[in-house]
Formats: structure tokens, C-alpha cells, sequence
């Protein structure tokens, strides 16, 4: 019998362990990181043509995951309609979203797109489900 009661109170421990050991986990996982962007653009032809070509691969190459972009439908719901192109892009964290956009490729590429547009792009952590 204490063979018995020593299995079962080693099996307990190493599940409470086990619990303890992957909530610890979970808390320290940073959130899912969504970027959206705003562009008005001057120059459509030249903005597609030039400039999104290069800033999608340098997204991509960052980690990007495009969830949403022009020229897909966007409707104004409540205030001004959006600019010409909107997007949402997720990435793994903000940090990674963050790399991503002070990338030499997405700089060398934005350097073209400031000809063709102008931008409004912020960043949002993800809530915890």
C-alpha cells in the first residue's frame, strides 16, 4: 500500500509541477502584435509598381502575415472614410514589428514610398484570449 500512496503522491507533485511550470510559460510569452497602416496615396501606378513590391518582401522577410490590404474593400463604419489603402499586418510580438519596420530593406523601400504616399502606421498589442 505505501508503494502505491508514494506513485500517486509522486504522480500529483509532477502534475502540479507540469501546471506550474506551463502557466509560467504562457505568462511570459509576449502578445500577438497587429499593425495597421494608413496610406494616402499620390501616385497609384508608381506607389504598386515601385514601392509596395519592396516594402511587402521586406514585411514578409520580418515576419509579417498579412491579414488584411487594399485593394480590398474597406467601409467607414463610424467617422471619416480611410485613406486610400489600409492594411493589417500581424507579427509574432511588437519587438519583431518593431524590427521589421527599422529594417535597412523596409528603410531603402520606404525611401521610394515617401515620393509616392503619405503614412500613418502604429502598432497594437493583441489581448490574451
Amino acid at each position: 500500500m505505501k508503494t502505491y500512496s508514494a506513485v500517486a503522491l509522486s504522480m500529483l507533485v509532477g502534475a502540479a509541477i507540469g501546471a506550474t511550470a506551463i502557466q509560467g510559460l504562457h505568462a511570459q510569452a509576449k502578445p500577438t502584435a497587429y499593425v495597421i497602416v494608413e496610406v494616402d496615396v499620390t501616385d497609384q501606378a508608381a506607389y504598386v509598381r515601385d514601392y509596395a513590391p519592396l516594402a511587402q518582401k521586406a514585411m514578409r522577410d520580418g515576419g509579417a502575415k498579412y491579414l488584411a490590404r487594399a485593394p480590398a474593400m474597406t467601409v467607414s463604419l463610424d467617422g471619416e472614410q480611410p485613406k486610400s489603402r489600409v492594411g493589417l499586418i500581424a507579427f509574432e510580438n511588437i519587438d519583431v514589428a518593431k524590427a521589421a519596420f527599422n529594417s535597412a530593406a523596409y528603410k531603402q523601400a520606404r525611401m521610394t514610398g515617401e515620393k509616392l504616399a503619405k503614412f500613418r502606421i502604429f502598432a497594437i498589442e493583441g489581448t490574451p484570449q
